[in-house]
């Protein structure tokens, strides 16, 4: 590396001299957001390109994001001795490209891992990953990822909080409790796919999703930082146990870029890298890709440099990279490929036809001699421009090539900047207890709803009962008055003597009346007739 008077004119060193080889080779800082590519076949010195490149940003200011998938890259965080078996081929290498500022050193380093164990944990939230993602991530047809979009629009809609995969769960449950007034409204929403949906979900957690998501989340500038001698931090990511489930490595890198995408700002083309990114294995992230997850990735890609961010894959082959990807990628470093079959020898010829040409270098032909720690190289010029493609012998890394043990990764972790940040998990109040809560009130509100069914069901029999009670006991006392007035109306015996007496005088006295003034009558009645 050589420092100008500019930010604009640093070069990170890579390689070259030697006696075979061409002249040395260093990227433009200025360039390095125009992203990258690293290739070549298992065992042709791939790792060591990285953690040189990585090296030479970190030395400069500038943060690094690598994943440590064979669990070599750890060593970064140590520098390297002369002690190692490798110290008399680091140190002729040196001496053979010219090399004379090369020196043992450490980089200062952060280690993640997904699932807490070998760094500090990383975690999102489910609505941050979104839906795409996450069909991506659980296999989902088109039908299904259109249902899991309608999950997390309802839950936007209702302000419930998807954070973690029990969230989501229950989310689910609901939309299958409620599939017949999302269809109306959305859709078709089967009870049948959203069971499918469940069934893969539950297969995520089983391979260890569920350490991913939840609270606190991953904050992206706890990435993006320096330390005190102004040397950007180098963040290591174990991934020998995450390429287990190779889909979730890839979605995880892939939101990852997402999520800087999404958060940093606009830059233009910045003197130095905000952040480089190497993305290892990088053929995982494309194999069986649906168009719109393709299309995602292409759009990041394309636009991620304006936010300052550098995106370097690291891949087997040239050709594991879609074309509308690798055309993006201006600094190309290619190590040897073999062409034993088709495949390899069409991956060849993809990677000759990509270089810049140059009458002194045979792409096609040296791509297949090329030795352990050599490639084939072209960078992008100050001018924007790629160089001439030429063979380089790459230069050796000061930090240790290898692996930490556990108690040399315990102390580096102990004394990190985010030490105890992420280590606790915080599980706030989001869907699937506001759901929970919903469903119990719902269930309190049905049983006191069918309580009080009951219960004026019991007062309107106990009510007619008692009606019954009241009708006969006002005709029992209408029974009893009429008795008690006829018995009243009855005469006494004495008034019936007397009535009787009464009665025997009256007749007597007429009797009596009647003989005196009956025959006066007649008399009086008949005269009357013969006058």
């Amino acid at each position: 590396m050589s420092d100008g008077s500019t930010a604009s004119e640093i070069y990170i060193g890579l390689g070259g001299g030697g006696a075979e080889n061409g002249p040395r080779q260093s990227l433009v800082l200025k360039r390095a957001n125009r992203h990258g590519l690293i290739a070549g076949a298992t065992g042709t010195g791939k790792t060591v390109t990285l953690q040189g490149l990585a090296e030479g940003f970190s030395a400069v200011g500038v943060p690094v994001f690598v994943a440590d998938v064979k669990g070599d890259l750890a060593g970064m965080a140590m520098a390297g001795s002369p002690m190692s078996k490798m110290h008399e081929i680091f140190a002729a290498r040196a001496a053979e490209i010219g090399d004379s500022e090369w020196a043992y050193r450490d980089n200062p380093v952060i280690f993640w891992d997904l699932f807490g164990e070998q760094g500090h944990p990383i975690r999102t939230t489910i609505s941050e990953m979104g839906p795409l993602l996450l069909a991506r991530l659980m296999g989902l047809n088109e039908v299904q990822e259109g249902v899991l979009a309608i999950a997390f629009r309802v839950a936007d809609e209702q302000n419930l909080l998807l954070l973690d995969l029990g969230d989501l769960q229950a989310m689910l449950v609901w939309c299958a409790e409620n599939a017949d007034e999302l269809t109306t409204k959305y859709g078709n929403v089967s009870k049948a796919t959203v069971g499918t949906i469940q069934r893969q979900l539950l297969t995520l957690e089983s391979q260890g999703g569920a350490h991913f998501f939840g609270e606190p989340a991953l904050d992206i500038q706890d990435m993006i930082r320096c330390d005190d001698n102004g040397r950007g931090y180098v963040n290591i990511l174990a991934a020998d146990k995450l390429m287990a489930s190779p889909k979730l490595y890839a979605t995880f890198l892939l939101w990852l870029l997402s999520e800087m995408f999404e958060t940093l700002p606009e830059i233009g083309d910045p003197d130095k890298p905000k952040l480089v990114f190497f993305f290892d294995e990088a053929h995982l992230l494309f194999d069986d890709a649906p168009p719109a997850l393709t299309e995602k990735i292409e759009q990041v890609v394309r636009l991620i440099r304006s936010k300052g961010v550098g995106v370097y894959f690291v891949t087997q082959n040239p050709i594991d990279i879609p074309e509308d990807v690798a055309g993006q990628l201006g600094n190309r470093v290619q190590h040897a490929l073999r062409a034993f079959t088709p495949r390899d020898q069409k991956a060849v010829k993809a990677a000759a036809d990509t270089f810049r040409p140059n009458p002194k270098v045979d792409v096609a032909r040296e791509i297949t001699e090329l030795k352990v720690g050599e490639a084939l190289v072209s960078l992008l010029m100050p001018d924007g421009a790629p160089s001439p493609v030429e063979r380089t012998l790459i230069k050796p890394p000061c930090s240790r090539a290898g692996p930490l043990d556990a108690k040399e990764r315990a102390i580096i972790r102990s004394i990190s900047p985010v030490e105890g940040k992420y280590d606790t998990t915080v599980d706030r109040e989001s869907a699937e207890e506001l759901l929970a809560m919903k469903a119990d009130q719902a269930q309190a509100a049905a049983i006191a709803a069918k309580a009080q069914v009951e219960a004026d069901k019991q007062a309107a029999i106990a009510a007619k009962e008692a009606a019954k009670v009241q009708a006969a006991e006002e005709r029992e006392r209408l029974r009893l008055e009429t008795a008690a007035a006829r018995e009243a109306a009855k005469p006494s015996m004495t008034e019936k003597m007397v009535q009787s007496a009464a009665r025997s005088a009256a007749t007597s006295i007429g009797r009596q009346v009647a003989g005196k003034f009956g025959g006066q009558l007649m008399r009086g009645i008949l005269g009357s007739l013969f006058k």
